[in-house]
């Protein structure tokens, strides 16, 4: 289904180009507030991260859905996974988040939760996007909507990750590096682990709303190793600029990414009994984490790249484990998208249980080397359907036989094709990705 707005995680561009501008927030906010909220007296949450322009955006939405009789609940800053759990426990019909996760600051989005908390089906998102195509009637004048404050959401978020930990179990003793990415997670992260016991050491904890995810976060991984190894913390912890990634770090400085991660998870719940069914990856899950989990006896299987396809996989096989090497991890018996302080929580639970280090909790995973190349998209040039490109796709392929594999992708939520490459030699497999990265510039360059 070829959709005109949405990507693969809501609405998402620069700051001031179409779509991301106060007047198609509010024609946004209009359409969903007409689609998706019938009922005399709907209600919708909205929370942001730390961007400057999510105070433009906010006031947009709140003035689209006003108009078309929805009341909009408005929590400030909060992370992506709050507002599906806040959607949930408010009872309300819709949840919004203004947010562009591990973008720069001058990016920003625009995502939604169903009334139970999950990503929108993409034949919602199809009806939202017929809906800003027509006309936009509003409301009656006295059926607008009244927007309100919640001004006690970061407590009931933080109450709620707490409970998703073992009761009467502390993380007393241990030094944390909390990485909140000076993004959603700044003001409640480190009140969970500290509530818990812990000693935290704060890293980017003060957004000023252009320094979001700039040189800290999950997706800047060195300035958490550095930290750990500088304050000879027990570990770290790594967040997105809004919340539903983590990567870790132990004590050694050593990464364990979102596949390491879904692996202590999965063989602990394993070992417990408590598993449900199996684990569901992407296409850029390590093939290292599918063996790992084989030799457990635990199934694995692929969905396409995206934590909504993930969860609709979760969903389709009643499994209750899934997400990405990025960091989205979905532990469906607490959450219903990818949760970022419970996903830690879960992996600290594991190692309590297990009395072992966070590197030793991962000693089971054997990555095989993966390169990751962003190659920047050029109007006009179809890169996955180019004959040069597939041509040396093919080549590489052969080359790694059944040892390897190679991943040529678009990226959703930016410009990019992503050219990944996995296989047994490390210094061989960036010469393979490079080789067909350098292929696309090409094509792109004579265009």
């Amino acid at each position: 289904m070829k959709r005109k707005y949405f990507g693969t995680d809501g609405v998402r561009g620069q700051v001031g180009k179409f779509p991301i501008t106060p007047e198609f927030a509010i024609r946004l906010g209009i359409a969903a507030g007409r689609v998706l909220a019938h009922k005399q007296g709907a209600r919708v949450i909205i929370g942001k991260d730390t961007r400057l322009s999510g105070y433009m955006l906010e006031a947009a939405l709140e003035s689209g859905f006003s108009a078309a009789g929805v009341s909009p609940v408005l929590l400030g800053p909060m992370p992506t996974p709050a507002v599906s759990y806040l959607t949930r426990a408010f009872r309300a019909d819709l949840g919004v988040v203004i947010s562009a996760s591990h973008n720069p600051y001058f990016d920003n989005g625009i995502k939604f939760f169903s009334h139970e908390g999950t990503k929108l089906p993409d034949e919602t998102e199809q009806r939202i996007e017929e809906a800003l195509d027509g006309d936009l009637p509003l409301a009656q004048p006295a059926k607008f909507g009244r927007a309100f404050r919640q001004d006690d959401a970061p407590g009931r978020y933080v109450e709620f990750c707490k409970s998703t930990f073992n009761t009467g179990s502390s993380l007393a003793g241990l030094t944390i590096v909390l990485d909140c990415a000076n993004g959603a997670t700044y003001h409640v992260a480190p009140l969970v682990f500290s509530e818990l016991g812990a000693r935290v050491i704060e890293v980017g904890c003060r957004p000023n709303g252009i320094n979001i995810n700039d040189n800290v976060g999950s997706t800047h991984p060195q300035t958490l190793i550095d930290k750990v190894l500088s304050s000879k913390a027990d570990l770290g912890i790594a967040f997105d600029g809004d919340g539903d990634r983590v990567m870790m770090v132990d004590s050694m400085g050593h990464l364990l990414d979102g596949d390491a991660v879904l692996y202590i998870i999965a063989k602990d719940c394993a070992e417990r009994g408590i598993l449900k069914g199996g684990v569901v990856g992407t296409q850029m899950s390590n093939l290292g984490l599918e063996l790992a989990l084989r030799d457990l006896g635990i199934d694995f299987c692929r969905a396409k790249v995206g934590d909504r396809y993930v969860m609709e996989e979760l969903l389709s096989r009643g499994w209750g484990l899934g997400g990405e090497n990025s960091g989205h991890v979905i532990c469906l018996d607490y959450v219903k998208t990818g949760d970022g302080i419970v996903s830690a929580l879960q992996v600290l639970k594991a190692a309590l249980r297990a009395q072992r280090d966070l590197g030793e909790m991962a000693s089971g995973l054997s990555m095989l080397p993966q390169d990751l190349i962003n190659v920047r998209m050029v109007a006009g040039f179809d890169a996955l359907g180019d004959l040069r490109v597939q041509q040396e796709v093919r080549a590489v392929e052969q080359e790694l036989g059944k040892r390897g594999r190679v991943l040529l992708r678009k990226s959703g939520t930016e410009p990019l094709v992503r050219v990944m490459v996995e296989g047994e030699d490390r210094e061989a497999v960036h010469q393979m990705a490079q080789r067909i990265a350098n292929v696309i510039r090409e094509g792109a360059e004579g265009q």
